[in-house]
């Protein structure tokens, strides 16, 4: 007999998310520089307070995340009551468009942006809206330019994935100014904790209505393996994104940990400045052997190859010698392969081997 059984609207339209990989077939030391982690790990006290956490496996974990929004609230300046707290920055950007986009709505995102964005509007029955970018950066004229009275949200990165790109707080003011009156604008901070001096937008937030920021611990701070993100936000937003909030969406351990991590600011700032140092000599070695890359804010490079067959050339090599990067023709750059910054080992490693390849 056949079936009636058929998922909602735009569900089929979703590409299953591709990771960065993380092996390389006969090779048990390969480094991963596919996924933008730290690569000096969370804190001491991170791994001591997740260590503690043990103790407490059999009890469920809070519901309002009191302690962690307190934390952040504290460390950043902001208003706890306005924070809410999602496994990852992922599960905020999939409450957003849960909560604001479905049928009929459509959800602007860049043609270089986070796929994501894409999965989650689909997901919630959305039209999914790509707008170009000007030389990988994010254009906000053509992004006011797309929107119509369809327009439920648009999510920009800034630093972008897998750009490593950013625009100022003016441009992104002119957006939020800009906007339809029904349309949220969401400002992904994922990379926001490498750019010093910048607060990832939540001054904007509190001048605005039509702003949400969302930010992560699984960059900066080493946790991408507990998956805890959050976002910021006006008071009538939050409390519609925590109405679809599972109540236990993030484990004890999890809490914990992202509270011990951000409180550590000193730690944070090492790793700040380890990347920054080594994101420089990264791009200034490759641009000498003659693979450039835009100005990253971000925690990685992208790397510019001749042609999408020098790229797969180049990554097949990396890969033969234990080094794994992230191929990025999904996001529209065949050209390009992304390389996380490593630690001082793994640039020089790199480095040597793109110069042997090109050297071929």
């Amino acid at each position: 007999m056949t079936t009636m059984i058929r998922p909602q609207p735009g569900i089929m339209e979703i590409s299953l998310y591709q990771g960065g990989a993380a092996h390389v077939p006969g090779r048990d030391n390969a480094i991963k520089l596919s996924s933008n982690e730290n690569p000096l790990g969370p804190s001491d006290a991170t791994k001591a307070a997740y260590a503690r956490a043990v103790h407490d496996l059999h009890r469920y974990p809070t519901t309002d995340h009191a302690s962690l929004r307190t934390a952040i609230a504290e460390v950043h300046g902001l208003d706890a009551e306005r924070i809410i707290c999602g496994v990852g920055s992922d599960e905020i950007i999939h409450f957003l468009c849960q909560a604001y986009a479905g049928p009929g709505q459509d959800v602007i995102h860049t043609e270089h942006g986070f796929g994501m964005y894409r999965i989650s509007a689909l997901a919630a029955g959305a039209t999914p809206v790509e707008v170009r970018e000007r030389e990988r950066v994010t254009d906000v004229d053509a992004i006011l330019a797309a929107c119509t009275d369809r327009t439920a949200l648009v999510f920009i990165a800034n630093p972008n994935n897998p750009t490593g790109t950013m625009i100022g707080a003016s441009d992104v003011a002119r957006l939020a100014d800009g906007l339809p009156r029904q349309t949220l604008l969401v400002l992904d901070g994922a990379y926001a904790e490498y750019v010093e001096e910048y607060d990832g937008g939540a001054r904007l937030v509190d001048a605005r209505q039509n702003v949400v920021m969302t930010r992560t611990f699984s960059k900066l701070y080493g946790l991408g393996g507990l998956r805890v993100g959050w976002g910021y936000g006006p008071s009538e937003i939050i409390a519609v994104l925590n109405r679809v909030r599972g109540p236990f969406n993030l484990s004890t351990a999890a809490l914990v940990a992202a509270e011990a991590a951000v409180r550590d600011t000193a730690y944070a700032d090492h790793c700040r400045r380890e990347n920054a140092r080594w994101r420089t000599w990264l791009a200034d070695a490759l641009a000498e052997l003659g693979v450039p890359s835009d100005v990253s804010l971000a925690n990685f490079v992208l790397a510019r190859f001749a042609d999408p067959a020098e790229a797969q050339a180049c990554d097949a090599y990396l890969k033969g010698e234990g080094l794994i990067v992230r191929q990025v023709a999904g996001y529209k750059l065949p050209h390009c392969l992304r390389i996380t910054v490593g630690d001082e080992s793994a640039c020089r490693r790199v480095v040597h081997a793109v110069r042997q390849f090109k050297e071929l």
